[in-house]
């Protein structure tokens, strides 16, 4: 079964490197270009991961990965944060709020399918303050 990966990013030239980065690697990939729309998608498209980014236009990606573990549909699925945002507090947050790992840009597409596979095995081996 093809694994379904959402990614929401507001940058055209991100999104197309990521998306095909992950289709290259045989996964589905939904897009989304802002917080709201991301939520939406994630509710009705049923992904089994999420790429979020952090700067986003309306809801930035904290308060959509917070809103994501409000909910009992999302509540459990993984979540990769990659952001331009590199000190250690915006990392804090990403993980105060749900997130299950963090990528700081620029990163390479092969550092990106690593951690989205470790995630969708439940292998990922995060250390705290580190990406």
């Amino acid at each position: 079964m093809i694994k379904r990966i959402l990614v929401i990013e507001d940058n055209p030239g991100s999104l197309r490197l990521m998306g095909y980065t992950l289709e290259k690697k045989g996964y589905q990939v939904i897009t989304a270009s802002d917080g709201l729309e991301g939520l939406r998608k994630a509710q009705d498209e049923h992904p089994n991961l999420i790429i979020l980014d952090v700067m986003l236009p309306g809801l930035d990606g904290y308060e959509v990965c917070h809103r994501l573990r409000q909910k009992p549909e999302t509540a459990i699925l993984p979540i990769l944060i990659i952001s331009a945002k590199a000190h250690q507090d915006d990392k804090d947050i990403a993980f105060r709020v749900g997130a299950d790992d963090y990528l700081t840009k620029p990163v390479a597409p092969s550092a990106m399918v690593a951690k989205v596979e470790a995630l969708l095995n439940g292998t990922s081996q995060i250390v705290y303050g580190e990406s």
